[in-house]
């Protein structure tokens, strides 16, 4: 791989650092909106590809979106076939022994239980949730019977199917779905709070694309952006930094 001319702006933010890429591909899911999703164009949307633009631009840097299946995204990230993870990817201890991760872009948030009626048993039932997710790993915990799928559009699925008795996934991703079922799904119990807040993956080896996507984020948090992003995609009622 080559390596990459930053501009002034980037040696700002970086300081005397190089990169080995002269483009840097940024690796997301495509299926959790508002995070990321693909619109009506084919292209990467939502709240993570306007960030991760917007960090790009900061950091100098010439950025191309992959998308890839949730459940092998991390083992895809390791072997190369795309630099960043940005795919609403919580921070946790046993990610971090993997890759590594830059400071949270999004604060820690609550997932939540949605059914078809409140009076799931949230500990006892069948919960389905997406592979490879801290809310898999709780269901676990719980002792609740897992169900789990590739995708989080096939846990709701299998709510209104009837395969499971509730779906755990971010409260954030479940909001707009609640909102536009009519009534039919519902929350269960109180929030859940689970991970240290959303970041983005990196290859342990790439210390230097760490280092200025860090800054660009540090940056964004300190002018405010980021926090104008967050409102923009969650809402007004959405933490903020």
């Amino acid at each position: 791989m080559k390596k990459l001319l930053l501009t002034t702006a980037a040696f700002a933010l970086a300081g005397s650092m190089t990169l080995a890429q002269d483009v840097v591909r940024m690796g997301t899911e495509g299926a959790y909106p508002p995070y990321n999703f693909i619109n009506d164009a084919g292209d990467v949307d939502g709240f993570e590809r306007e960030l991760g633009d917007e960090l790009c631009l900061r950091a100098g840097l010439t950025c191309e979106w992959v998308t890839n299946d949730w459940d092998s995204i991390i083992p895809n990230l390791v072997s190369g076939n795309y630099d960043t993870i940005i795919a609403g990817m919580s921070i946790t201890d046993e990610r971090d022994e993997v890759i590594d991760f830059t400071q949270d872009y999004y604060p820690p948030t609550a997932s939540a239980y949605v059914a078809l009626s409140d009076g799931v048993d949230v500990t006892g039932g069948v919960i389905a949730a997406q592979t490879s997710t801290i809310q898999a790993g709780h269901v676990v915990d719980t002792g609740a019977s897992l169900l789990e799928f590739p995708t989080p559009e096939e846990t709701i699925a299998a709510v209104r199917a009837g395969e499971a008795d509730a779906v755990l996934a971010d409260r954030d991703y479940l909001a707009p779905i609640v909102e536009a079922s009519g009534g039919e799904l519902v929350f269960v119990g109180d929030p859940v709070p689970l991970g240290g807040g959303v970041g983005m993956g990196i290859r342990e080896s790439d210390t230097a694309l760490k280092d200025a996507m860090d800054a660009a984020i540090t940056s964004m948090k300190e002018d405010g952006t980021l926090n104008e992003l967050l409102i923009k995609w969650f809402g007004e009622d959405t933490q903020t930094y």
